[in-house]
């Protein structure tokens, strides 16, 4: 998972999204075939899956080396420390 990413998406082909459509229409076919015990099955394995990748995308940034710490202290910066963006720049 590439987490510079604005959206899993951003870096997918036209072709791959076609098949995305393709999978999450397969699916929703399927589903509606299923019984409410099955339905509830995919639930939790689909909320399982959702969980593991968020999970890694954690695990990822904690391995960043000082990435907590310095959000810990831009949290507690005074807010008089900052300075508009419009006011550094006039041409931006």
């Amino acid at each position: 998972m590439n987490t510079t990413d604005n959206s899993p998406m951003d870096d997918r082909s036209s072709a791959d999204l076609v098949s995305v459509t393709e999978l999450q229409h397969q699916l929703n076919d399927s589903l509606k075939q299923l019984s409410p015990e099955r339905l509830q099955v995919i639930a939790d394995f689909a909320a399982y899956l959702v969980n593991a990748e968020s999970e890694a995308a954690t695990q990822e940034l904690l391995a960043i080396p000082g990435l907590l710490e310095r959000v810990k202290q831009s949290s507690v910066t005074p807010k008089t420390h900052y300075t508009n963006w419009r006011t550094l720049r006039s041409d931006v």
